[in-house]
């Protein structure tokens, strides 16, 4: 975030040094390590939650067992659901107030430049560790119209009315094995409703860390835009370096009205020991506009792909993609769009980085229903390859069930040539800022859509993963 020596950092290429330390003194409300019926329980019983959400996670357990595990993508067969904690909650009690929290938190988020990143830039913000949401914060003004933004734990207990109404509707337990997985033992994440007609001025942001070992992170948030209402939401994601794996599995559910407006933004950069396997869904109303805007950097495997189901006449939706798969790492990306009215747009653009043995790969789908006249719709991906040990993958899926929509498809794979890495050099520009001079001016029509903030951040990561020259 916002940190006045991130540069300085960055120039020492260390992820220990920026993001990789972990604070060892923070004192967890620690249950037994794996998954079962009464570890469930007992995440249900410590939050106090009544017995219609106990009965979801049970649900969500009995499906996550029933369910096997993806074979199509990432090779997951490693994964072994008792080696982590299903909730490792710090036992410092929820703060609204960033001087008032606990020390040794704090001091994690101090060093990424949460609190300066919040007052320059967004309308509130949340912050949350491992199992438990440490800081939540709105401003008064907003507070004061409606708007909603609180931990989702919290949202059961003061809004089960609103909750019980859309969780688990754009993402029920049965749609995979890790949405399931969620559904049993979610903590935290971010809830958020804005009222007709409200327009959030500035972005609203959560920043996730995980901090204990062989531990799994599973927040699960929540978006409602009323009619006519418009919010951007902005996440970040890192964590300490360990060598035992850890897992996330977030949920995410949309829900844009008429005339509504939410823009999505996740910045992952989590350690290179984390599986990060997410589902992300939007429903978008009458003339409502989605917009996912997802950056991959972080993560041993990474399987995610934001999907909007244009549900309304006239709704439109976009999903901005960008992978970088660095050393070992595997970043299976991309997006889906079901058009499912008439006159409706959408746009896929994925743009993918791999070097050494990393691999990339695009999933894309998109579906035109039946009475779906009039689509307009464009698919791109695009892949860059640093050395010549690097793969790229590219899955296209189209239904298209009308004559009459327009849709258009592009897809190139290029490779960094010697040529033009000396062209640089001789001008003085080091091999390293060369490398990534090249690889932002590939992904530029991505990042200008950022915050600035998030913007700058993304390019210090990137210029960070690629260091180290080319094969």
């Amino acid at each position: 975030m916002a940190n006045e020596h991130l540069e300085e950092i960055v120039e020492k290429r260390d992820y220990r040094e920026l993001y990789g330390f972990s604070e060892e003194s923070v004192e967890y409300e620690e249950f037994p390590k794996g998954l079962s019926e009464k570890v469930v329980r007992l995440i249900s019983a410590s939050k106090k939650e009544p017995e219609w959400m106990l009965e979801k996670r049970l649900t969500g357990l009995r499906l996550f067992h029933s369910k096997p595990t993806p074979m199509w993508g990432a090779d997951l067969s490693r994964l072994n659901y008792d080696d982590f904690y299903y909730y490792m909650k710090p036992k410092a009690k929820e703060s609204k107030d960033w001087e008032g929290m606990d020390r040794d938190i704090k001091n994690t988020f101090d060093k990424l430049g949460i609190p300066e990143a919040e007052r320059k830039f967004f309308s509130g913000a949340e912050a949350q560790m491992d199992s438990g949401v440490v800081y939540s914060h709105i401003k008064k003004e907003l507070e004061d119209i409606g708007v909603i933004f609180i931990d989702t734990d919290t949202a059961i207990q003061k809004y089960p009315e609103l909750v019980k109404k859309y969780f688990g509707t754009i993402i029920p337990p049965t749609d995979n094995k890790f949405a399931a997985l969620n559904t049993a033992v979610f903590s935290g994440g971010s809830f958020i409703y804005v009222p007709k007609g409200v327009k959030v001025p500035m972005p609203l942001n959560a920043y996730f860390r995980i901090n204990a070992k062989s531990s799994g992170q599973f927040e699960r948030t929540l978006i409602i835009a009323d009619e006519g209402a418009d919010v951007t939401y902005i996440e970040g994601c890192t964590a300490s370096m360990y060598s035992e794996d850890a897992l996330h599995a977030a949920v995410v559910e949309l829900v844009a009205l008429d005339n509504a407006h939410i823009r999505y933004v996740t910045i992952q950069n989590w350690y290179k020991n984390v599986y990060n396997l997410v589902t992300q869904r939007a429903h978008a109303g009458k003339n409502a506009r989605v917009e996912w805007i997802d950056a991959n950097i972080g993560s041993k495997v990474n399987m995610k792909y934001p999907s909007i189901f244009l549900k309304g006449e006239g709704s439109q939706g976009e999903v901005l993609s960008i992978a970088i798969a660095g050393e070992g790492q595997i970043q299976d990306s991309g997006g889906k769009i079901y058009h499912l009215a008439s006159n409706t747009t959408s746009k896929i653009i994925s743009k993918s980085v791999s070097k050494g043995s990393g691999v990339t790969t695009f999933r894309g789908l998109m579906h035109i229903a039946k009475n779906a006249a009039n689509v307009k719709a464009h698919v791109s991906c695009d892949a860059l390859l640093l050395d010549a040990n690097a793969k790229t993958n590219t899955f296209p899926y189209n239904q298209i069930n009308r004559n009459d929509a327009m849709i258009s498809h592009e897809a190139k794979v290029g490779k960094i040539s010697d040529e033009e890495i000396f062209y640089l050099m001789s001008r003085g520009i080091p091999e390293d800022d060369a490398i990534a001079m090249i690889v932002l001016g590939f992904i530029e029509d991505l990042t200008k859509v950022l915050p600035m903030e998030y913007s700058l951040e993304l390019r210090r990561l990137i210029k960070l993963d690629t260091s180290g020259g080319v094969g």
